[in-house]
């Protein structure tokens, strides 16, 4: 398997360093952004009609600094010099000399009454989220590079649905707990209805005075023609904060709106479409704001005390790296606050590591895998939109682990063994939703068997739904595969046990929306959920230019000879000559096992379920037995497929909407039939459990 090495272990000195200049864009033309084909979005009151989505290119070009700004505004003094936009047109002398002149004249009257407009003028600052009017006041667009400049005021608020690049190009802005200054790259932003919609936050600007607002001046030049630049001028103070948004697409968003049930995906959901601004300079670009009935993303006091712990701890002299476990039962805000977690260690830290151990709710791969994984980027959406292959994966095959739970902590185990032992990063290590019985046993060998310095447990309402996990609690709980420490009546006396693991132990009052249930809406259900990020898989399928999408079956797939890899399925019982037909029209995951595959000439098939690395997946779209070929479509490189030699077929399985939406048939679809009677004896899976036969088990905590 290819494996991503892994960056050298820095000095303690260096590890929570300004990492800003790390992710700022690398120098671009200025002429690239004007290439960015347009983005065009109906009004929301037309939501059930579809229309074409013309792909855009993300922005290219570098924001500058704020002392790269300054060197320009004084050479622009001294020499005159003309600016230049994006697009390649040259602003004219007199534009710039006139803008100048409004800029004086809007800083005298800004000086007379402490930066704000005097009430009745309509330009006065309003405070809090940005909705209605002041969208119309704050933002202007230019269609001809199809994008919008924003101007919000310290601790402004935007919330909407959509997607979008998010640049900011004056002060700092925050999302989902990262912050985003200017001179770093391009952010894409993702808040489709399937999740809680994002909001942007204006922040207080960093500890330099910015007198000259000139520069701000030079900010807008390059995006927006002389009209709208003045009206925003008007807005900008020494605090302000300008973003500018441009529309995204990609083969994901590409991919996904091609089918129906998803074309309305990233739309306001029929609870918000009171609450949705609609006619405003963003709706072109694929941004619909949200009033403020709408709350957003709501972050509890003991949430940012939690995060408070654990940025403290890193940053300090803790003995190693900071390994945090976050646990909690299912529909309480995990993912959400890991996210959130992770983009804030992000502002302190080049990367941070995450260990999966959640098998429904996977973050950067399809269900059914375990994995560990380098974040680099922050993570501005959900999972269906930062699906990337780990440096690490063990496909387990379902969605749960209670069918096998020994083999899920080896999985875990064997992942962790994978990991540099000399690593100052960061991990994040997520956990089921299963809180009880033997969840609750395997939680208690997760902290044994993982050197774990915090515990975070989530709940809400003021109840944890388990017992909390304390070092206290540890001494005498007992494990799936751990036992507490045997301890005789003279240690109660004397103390001499051996003493609870230490580690912090962190409760937190979980106030995230639709905390403690499970969705009702379109797509947020946990299993549509999971489809969602199936799909997104299934995208890197698709071109990466812009163009029609193309539906699996008239992809070309790779001929693998079925004597080149074993075959295995994992989550029940199949009859050894019917493993051909369960495998056809199937996904499986594309596997490296130690053993060396013999040669017979025909499928070689599996006994039992290994513990392998994965690279990634694919879908068996035929199985040609007379040539003995496999026909297989993956987007996994062919150099990394040389090494494969195992496929295994779990209880994960392609979204029904891949079968069913096929263009170009008429008549029966192929792979799907409605002749089917599960009332007929065996028409059904026939599941094997491997780890809930022990007495001694049996009896729970």
């Amino acid at each position: 398997m290819k494996v991503t090495k892994p960056t050298q272990a820095r000095s303690r000195s260096q590890k929570w360093k300004d990492v800003r200049a790390q992710r700022c864009r690398p120098p671009g033309k200025p002429a690239e952004l004007g290439s960015s084909p347009a983005l065009l979005r109906v009004a929301m009151e037309h939501q059930a009609s579809a229309k074409k989505k013309p792909a855009v290119k993300r922005l290219k070009s570098k924001a500058k600094t704020v002392s790269e700004r300054k060197m320009i505004s004084t050479e622009s003094g001294s020499k005159k010099s003309r600016a230049q936009t994006n697009g390649g047109s040259v602003f004219p002398l007199d534009d710039v000399t006139e803008d100048l002149q409004d800029l004086k004249e809007c800083s005298r009257a800004l000086n007379g009454n402490n930066g704000l407009q005097s009430p009745g003028t309509g330009d006065e600052v309003l405070l809090g989220r940005l909705e209605g009017e002041a969208l119309h006041h704050c933002a202007q667009r230019d269609d001809r590079q199809n994008c919008a400049v924003l101007v919000m005021q310290e601790d402004q608020t935007l919330c909407f649905r959509g997607k979008c690049f998010l640049t900011c190009l004056y002060g700092r802005v925050e999302v989902m707990g990262f912050t985003i200054e200017e001179g770093q790259k391009s952010y894409p932003l993702f808040s489709p209805a399937s999740h809680c919609p994002l909001t942007v936050r204006a922040m207080e600007t960093s500890d330099y005075s910015r007198e000259d607002r000139t520069e701000a001046l030079h900010v807008l030049q390059k995006y927006l023609p002389s009209a709208s630049r003045k009206k925003l001028l008007k807005k900008i103070t020494s605090t302000s904060s300008v973003i500018l948004l441009e529309p995204i697409e990609s083969s994901l968003t590409r991919y996904l709106s091609s089918f129906t049930d998803l074309s309305e995906l990233f739309s306001p959901t029929v609870g918000e479409l009171m609450s949705a601004v609609l006619d405003t300079p963003l709706n072109g670009l694929g941004v619909i704001p949200l009033a403020s009935a709408i709350e957003g993303l709501k972050i509890s006091r003991s949430c940012r005390e939690a995060f408070n712990a654990v940025v403290s701890a890193c940053r300090g002299d803790m003995d190693g790296c900071a390994v945090i476990l976050v646990c909690g039962t299912k529909n309480v805000g995990k993912s959400t606050f890991i996210r959130v977690l992770i983009n804030t260690l992000l502002n302190h830290t080049a990367s941070v590591d995450y260990l999966e151990g959640d098998l429904g709710q996977t973050e950067f791969t399809p269900a059914g895998c375990l994995s560990l994984s380098t974040v680099r980027e922050p993570l501005l959406g959900p999972p269906f939109t930062h699906q990337h292959t780990p440096e690490h994966m063990i496909y387990y095959g379902q969605s749960s682990c209670e069918a096998d739970p020994d083999r899920y902590l080896e999985s875990l185990k064997s992942l962790w063994h994978r990991r540099p032992q000399i690593r100052e990063t960061p991990i994040v290590i997520n956990t089921m939703g299963w809180v009880k019985g033997f969840g609750l046993q395997l939680l208690v060998d997760m902290i044994r068997l993982l050197p774990v310095s915090h515990v975070v447990q989530l709940g809400h309402s003021g109840v944890t739904q388990c017992p909390a996990l304390s070092p206290e609690f540890l001494r005498t709980a007992r494990g799936f595969q751990t036992h507490p420490p045997a301890q005789t009546a003279l240690d109660e006396f004397t103390e001499s046990h051996c003493p609870p693991r230490n580690y912090s132990h962190l409760i937190v009052q979980s106030e995230f929306q639709g905390v403690a249930r499970q969705g009702t809406a379109k797509h947020q259900r946990s299993n549509e959920q999971r489809e969602l990020t199936l799909l997104a898989y299934l995208s890197q399928l698709q071109a990466p230019e812009p163009g029609p999408v193309r539906p699996l079956h008239s992809l070309t797939p790779y001929q693998v000879p079925c004597s080149a890899v074993a075959l295995g399925v994992i989550h029940c019982d199949v009859v050894p000559g019917h493993m051909l037909y369960a495998a056809n029209a199937s996904l499986v995951a594309l596997c490296c096992v130690t053993e060396k595959v013999p040669s017979k000439g025909g499928p070689l098939l599996l006994s039992q379920a290994p513990v392998c690395p994965c690279v990634g997946f694919g879908v068996v779209r035929g199985v040609d037995t007379a040539r003995g070929l496999y026909f297989l479509l993956t987007p996994v490189d062919p150099a990394v497929l040389r090494k494969v030699n195992c496929l295994l077929l779990g209880e994960i399985s392609l979204p029904s909407c891949v079968l069913t939406t096929q263009p170009g048939f008429e008549g029966e679809m192929p792979y799907v039939t409605a002749d089917y009677s599960f009332d007929l004896t065996g028409a059904g899976k026939l599941r094997v459990f491997k780890g809930l036969s022990r007495p001694s088990q049996a009896g729970g905590q």
